[in-house]
């Protein structure tokens, strides 16, 4: 069987990262790369270098991965749907719920598989952490938190924090939960001068009572990609910059100082930091969106999921703007 043939669109901080894969991708040839400014990093090594998303269907493509900034992830899906070429888009679907229900209606009437780059589902921390939930080891989940913080990047500058960032932890957070969000409660800030938000909090709820918060700025010098997971045996905290998850276990040892076991509910227990493999995620994603495009069952993250979380991130920012929680 003949290698699926891709294309690249957009050869940013993260669309070099996006050809590295695809240029070493079993079972796929990365056959053009696109970007109005040319190849900036020089990731093309050696194939043709177009301008637009339609010099790059012209190529003969059978899927392309989209990584221009999320302003212009309707244009390109659009286009990219209307000429039969399947796709990936970087995270966020795109910036409003009206335009990323175009995208995910037009791969659907198409008939084309389409998904959203939400890398952190691939994070091996998390994917350890969602199958111990569904085999019961924390029993039923009380809370999940997130905290995502560190400095500006500045190739940013189409969204605020709540898009750019907080739409990784409202995925990773529904998924690894295997529910929806039905209502949120948000305030922001504007502390760097930008036109757009740099600080979020997040207070949520999913459909079956856990109660969700997440912590997302761009103003700390400290970088923290944290998910705790809160239930009645236990705690997870996943690290996703280490990729480590570890297991604090409920105690099953009385504690005798009595004020000290009245002030802490539960008792501490045994700690295990799990050992497993971990690939790189941006190479899972992309197995998983290949796998998907040549039929094999696959968990992609999909565009009406990826709809879902544009959503909930749409109502954080109307929650802070109007001052009351939204629900959905």
């Amino acid at each position: 069987m003949a290698n699926l043939r891709a294309g690249l669109i957009g050869l940013g901080m993260m669309g070099r990262h996006h050809a590295r894969v695809l240029g070493s991708l079993e079972g796929v040839d990365l056959v053009a790369v696109a970007d109005p400014a040319g190849d900036v990093h020089g990731v093309a090594g050696g194939r043709p270098v177009v301008d637009s998303v339609e010099a790059l269907i012209e190529q003969g493509i059978d899927y392309a991965m989209v990584a221009v900034p999320t302003a212009y992830h309707e244009a390109a899906g659009l286009a990219l749907a209307a000429a039969g070429v399947h796709a990936m888009i970087e995270k966020p679907l795109a910036p409003d719920v009206a335009s990323a229900t175009r995208i995910a209606e037009a791969f659907e009437t198409a008939g084309l598989v389409g998904a959203v780059g939400h890398i952190e589902r691939f994070n091996p921390a998390l994917q350890q952490a969602r199958k111990r939930l569904a085999a019961g080891d924390l029993g039923a989940v009380h809370q999940i938190v997130t905290r995502r913080q560190g400095p500006f990047p500045a190739r940013i500058a189409d969204v605020g924090v709540v898009k750019d960032l907080a739409t990784h932890d409202i995925d990773l957070t529904a998924w690894v939960a295997g529910h929806a969000f039905t209502s949120v409660a948000a305030q922001v800030a504007h502390r760097s001068g930008r036109e757009h938000e740099d600080l979020v909090a997040i207070v949520g709820q999913l459909d079956d009572g856990t109660v969700t918060s997440h912590l997302v700025n761009w103003l700390s010098p400290l970088k923290e990609r944290v998910t705790v997971i809160t239930g009645e045996r236990g705690a997870f905290v996943a690290d996703t910059l280490t990729a480590d998850l570890t297991f604090y276990a409920n105690g099953t040892v009385a504690t005798e100082w009595d004020s000290i076991a009245k002030f802490r509910g539960v008792s501490e227990g045994d700690v295990v930091r799990y050992a497993f493999a971990k690939p790189e995620p941006l190479r899972t994603e992309h197995e998983a969106f290949r796998d998907a495009v040549l039929g094999k069952d696959s968990d992609i993250v999909t565009m009406r999921q990826g709809l879902a979380t544009v959503a909930v991130a749409e109502a954080a920012l109307r929650s802070a703007a109007e001052g009351k929680t939204i629900h959905l």
